[in-house]
C-alpha cells in the first residue's frame, strides 16, 4: 500500500448541511497504516442546541448523552492534534469535508489536509455492487463489521476496512506494486468509461 498513513473520518450531525446551521454531535477517526487500523478517536460534541427526535432514533445519540459531551471547541482542537497533516478518508467525503471544515472555522483553523472519496472510489472498482452505500458494501466485501451503524467511530473503522480492501483490489486490478494517495484520488475522479485507459498510463510511471 505505500507506506504512508491515511485518516479515514466520520462525523454523526444534526442535519445534512453546516450553511444551514446544522451542527456535528460525534467524530471518529481512525488511523491507517500500511494495512491496519493502528489508533482510534473518537468523541461525542456537545453542538449548543437540541437536537431532534430523528436524528435521536437515526444515531442512537440522544439530548441527554450530548449535555454532559465536551464542547465541539474542545473536540475539534483535540482532532486537530490527532489528524495533523494527514491526508483524510471519508464515505462521501463532500459531506464530511463540509462539516470538518466548518466546525474548524469556528476554532480559527484551516485545513491543509488533502480528501479522498471512497464512495467514489468504490463505485469505480465496485460497479456492479448493488448500491455504494457503506454497510452494502460491507456486506458485499464480507468485510469485518460489529453490525452498529450510524456511529461515528464504527462507520470511520467500516471504511477503514473498505479502503484496505478497495487499495488491495486497485492493485490486483491494474498490476500495481503501490497505491498512493494521489493515485487514489485520480481514480474516484475518473469517469468510468476512462479508467482503463488513464489506469494505462499510471502503470507505466509505477
Amino acid at each position: 500500500m505505500g507506506n504512508y498513513n491515511v485518516i479515514i473520518i466520520d462525523f454523526e450531525t444534526t442535519g445534512l448541511s453546516p450553511n444551514l446551521g446544522e451542527r456535528t454531535i460525534e467524530v471518529g477517526a481512525v488511523r491507517v497504516e500500511g494495512n491496519q487500523i493502528i489508533d482510534r478517536f473518537q468523541s461525542l460534541m456537545n453542538p449548543g442546541k437540541r437536537i431532534s427526535s430523528f436524528i435521536e432514533d437515526y444515531t442512537g445519540i440522544t439530548n441527554k448523552m450530548l449535555t454532559t459531551a465536551p464542547s465541539a471547541k474542545e473536540v475539534m482542537i483535540n482532532l486537530k492534534n490527532f489528524i495533523g497533516d494527514e491526508p483524510l478518508v471519508a464515505h462521501n467525503a463532500s459531506f464530511d469535508q463540509r462539516f470538518l471544515d466548518a466546525e474548524f472555522d469556528r476554532i480559527k483553523h484551516k485545513r491543509q489536509n488533502e480528501f479522498a472519496c471512497s464512495l467514489l472510489t468504490s463505485r469505480r472498482i465496485y460497479p456492479e455492487a448493488p448500491n455504494h452505500k457503506l454497510e452494502t458494501l460491507v456486506r458485499y466485501k464480507n468485510l469485518k463489521t460489529d453490525g452498529v451503524h450510524h456511529r461515528a467511530l464504527a462507520d470511520a473503522e467500516m471504511t477503514a476496512h473498505l479502503w484496505i480492501k478497495m487499495i488491495e483490489d486497485i492493485k490486483k486490478s491494474y498490476k500495481f506494486d503501490s497505491v498512493s494517495f494521489e493515485l487514489v484520488q485520480v481514480f474516484s475522479k475518473t469517469p468510468k468509461n476512462k479508467i482503463p485507459e488513464v489506469m494505462k498510463k499510471l502503470q507505466l510511471r509505477h
